[in-house]
């Protein structure tokens, strides 16, 4: 899928992630309130067809329908762009459920019917995955897997069949889509990966579910959006001290990661940050003017209370690592914690309690708590109860997990930004919007979504240098649209 910086700005007012068993709950409670099951699937299959009428010209369709809802959907869908004239089969599965929503769509297709079969598929210019949904329950193999195989084109209703709705996981196969049309809310395998990538171009479409239902649901997954927390803005009294002082633990090796890591403080608002260099000054005097150098003890940084905010570990090498990161929280300082803590801590996650943001890659985030399997989500929400701090657990779906369970998944950073130094800066960025009074969650959150919109705006063949003046204009853009109302914390 081509990345587009634009797809999940499109998702603002409906930031709430559902799984499918939420997504359930939701419909089920439609009826109650004013809104039938027939009429919220003849809603969802007329969105199908009209994002498939609005992106492909008339062709050989076909459609295959599992027993359920998805199927009901695409039978609806089948019998709206027959009546437009497009050469449409459907292909069933099994029958639809006796007495069920779907059944009574599927009595009101009276077109001409194929086999569920791998040639079917191949003799459709255009297959429309309408068998399992979001809510699989087993993986997909045999005739399903082999037909859907077999498919030159799909678009997928709800989900990709074989996309674990929950985790973005792959259960047995599933199809590369062109299209995916979901409804009302997207689930949290729209936006973790591989998920997010097999669903190509992601349509959410409104079905006249009432809103109301959230009040039922409460969401605790969101997409990370701008309005789910709020970029810090100075008082017009304020002055240095009271935007905050970051405090970067400096390595006598990699310099180049304390560096970013500073110089990204900065450019996130903190009014100092200083280098705390411990006797090895010089070596990062040559750096950015703006940024202050301590050859002081750290027992002596520590006397000073306006130093509340500390990065530790961006090239830090894990001995000097293991050495800092107990004195800084027996301390009570608020520390953003990468990079060589995670290698210093290997195995020993109780030692990252009282941290305030872990902002570990996969690699190390399996070095400190095991690998994080299929479910990343749960994993990083597992992670943040144990140590009790924010977890970023890093990657091109960038999850934010909170020690109370809500969670955010970030989906706005392009592919380039996967290199060297890129979560330096993303360390000292939250650190700097810490320093500015933010709550770990919106910090880390806020953090990863100026970061994404900063490479965005950077463009390809960006290092990581090219962040720092892109996250000023990312800033501009981001505090106009987090400083409207906001949704549910």
């Amino acid at each position: 899928m081509t990345f587009d910086p634009d797809w999940v700005r499109a998702l603002a007012g409906r930031p709430e992630l559902l799984t499918p068993g939420e997504m359930a709950r939701a419909d089920a409670a439609s009826p109650t309130l004013g809104v039938s099951g027939p009429t919220l699937m003849a809603n969802a299959g007329r969105a199908v067809a009209r994002a498939i009428r609005t992106r492909f010209r008339p062709c050989r369709t076909l459609v295959l329908a599992g027993p359920g809802n998805n199927g009901g959907d695409g039978y609806v869908a089948a019998r709206l762009l027959q009546q437009d004239g497009w050469p449409v089969a459907l292909a069933a599965l099994a029958p639809a459920r006796i007495g069920s929503d779907a059944a009574a769509a599927a009595a009101d297709w009276h077109g001409p019917s194929a086999s569920f079969a791998p040639a079917s598929a191949q003799r459709a210019d255009l297959v429309i995955d309408a068998v399992f949904g979001a809510g699989l329950a087993r993986d997909v193999n045999g005739i399903v897997a082999d037909t859907l195989r077999a498919a030159r084109c799909v678009v997928a209703v709800d989900v990709p069949s074989g996309v674990d709705g929950a985790t973005g996981a792959v259960r047995g196969f599933a199809p590369q889509a062109a299209l995916t049309v979901s409804f009302f809310r997207l689930k949290p395998g729209h936006l973790l990966m591989p998920g997010r990538e097999l669903c190509g171009e992601t349509v959410l479409a409104d079905i006249g579910l009432p809103e109301a239902v959230l009040r039922q649901v409460r969401a605790n997954s969101f997409a990370n959006l701008p309005e789910l927390w709020r970029v810090p803005a100075p008082e017009a009294d304020a002055h240095k001290y009271s935007r905050g002082h970051v405090t970067v633990a400096g390595g006598a090796t990699m310099t180049g990661a304390a560096r970013l890591a500073a110089d990204a403080a900065r450019r996130g608002g903190a009014g100092l940050v200083t280098i705390a260099a411990e006797g090895r000054g010089d070596i990062y005097r040559s750096g950015s003017p703006g940024v202050l150098v301590s050859d002081a003890s750290l027992a002596e940084l520590l006397e000073d209370r306006r130093r509340h905010v500390w990065v530790c570990g961006p090239g830090l090498g894990p001995d000097a690592a293991r050495a800092t990161l107990p004195v800084l929280l027996s301390a009570g300082r608020s520390v953003v914690a990468d990079a060589d803590v995670f290698s210093a801590f290997a195995g020993e996650p109780d030692a990252l309690k009282g941290a305030a943001v872990l902002t570990p890659h996969a690699g190390e985030f399996a070095r400190a708590f095991g690998d994080a399997g299929p479910d990343r989500l749960a994993a990083a929400r597992t992670a943040a109860a144990r140590t009790g701090a924010v977890v970023l657990l890093k990657g091109a779906d960038t999850i934010i997990a909170a020690p109370d369970g809500k969670a955010a998944i970030n989906a706005n950073a392009p592919p380039w930004l996967a290199t060297a130094g890129a979560g330096d800066v993303l360390a000292g960025l939250i650190a700097g919007l810490l320093a500015q009074g933010m709550a770990p969650w919106d910090a880390a959150a806020a953090g990863a979504w100026l970061h994404g919109r900063a490479a965005a705006i950077a463009g390809p063949g960006l290092v990581a240098e090219d962040l720092l003046p892109a996250l000023t204009t990312a800033l501009v853009l981001t505090a106009r649209q987090s400083h409207l109302p906001h949704r549910p914390k």
